[in-house]
C-alpha cells in the first residue's frame, strides 16, 4: 500500500533535520571505516566490519529520506470543515467501557505510539477521516472489531 504524501510541518523539519544528522554521522563512520582498513587485514578486523554495516545502514536511510522528502506534501492550514476529522486533527473518542482514548492524525512518517500520533494510513484513520462529533465509527483492530464515539475534535494540542 501506498504511504500518503501528507506530513505536518514539524514531521518535515524533523525529517529534515535528520537527513542532515545521517550526513554528519556518515562522514564520522567513513573516517573511523578508513582507520579501521588501514590496520590489515579487513577479513578479521572487527572494527571494520561493524564500520561496514554502519555505513550501509546509513546510506539506506539516506537514500529513502532523499527520495521521500521531495514527495511529501506539508499540511498548514486547518480544514475548512474543523467539526469533521482531517488530517491534523486531535481525535478524542470514548469506547463502549466509557474509556477515552485521544489520538492525532499525522503522515505515515511521524506516526509516535508515545505521543499518541496515528498514522493517516493506519485502520483507525482511516475509520475516523470525514466523521464527525458524537459519530460512532468502528473500526477492525487487530484482537476483533471495536466501536467508539468520536467526542472532541481540535486542530491544535489539547496539552
Amino acid at each position: 500500500m501506498a504511504r500518503s504524501p501528507h506530513i505536518t510541518r514539524e514531521g518535515f523539519e524533523a525529517l529534515k533535520a535528520e537527513q542532515r544528522a545521517l550526513w554528519d554521522k556518515r562522514r564520522k563512520v567513513v573516517k573511523h571505516l578508513a582507520a579501521a582498513a588501514a590496520e590489515g587485514d579487513r577479513s578479521e578486523n572487527a572494527e571494520y566490519i561493524y564500520r561496514k554495516k554502519q555505513l550501509r545502514d546509513l546510506d539506506r536511510r539516506i537514500r529513502y529520506l532523499q527520495k521521500r522528502i521531495p514527495e511529501l506534501k506539508v499540511v498548514e492550514r486547518a480544514p475548512d470543515d474543523p467539526e469533521r476529522v482531517y488530517f491534523g486533527a486531535w481525535v478524542e473518542l470514548a469506547d463502549r467501557q466509557g474509556e477515552t482514548h485521544a489520538y492525532r492524525i499525522v503522515g505515515a512518517d511521524e506516526f509516535d505510539p508515545k505521543r499518541r500520533w496515528i498514522s493517516i494510513d493506519s485502520p483507525m484513520a482511516r475509520a475516523l477521516l470525514g466523521r464527525a462529533l458524537d459519530e460512532p465509527v468502528r473500526v477492525r483492530l487487530p484482537d476483533g472489531e471495536a466501536e467508539f464515539e468520536i467526542i472532541d475534535i481540535r486542530y491544535d494540542n489539547p496539552a
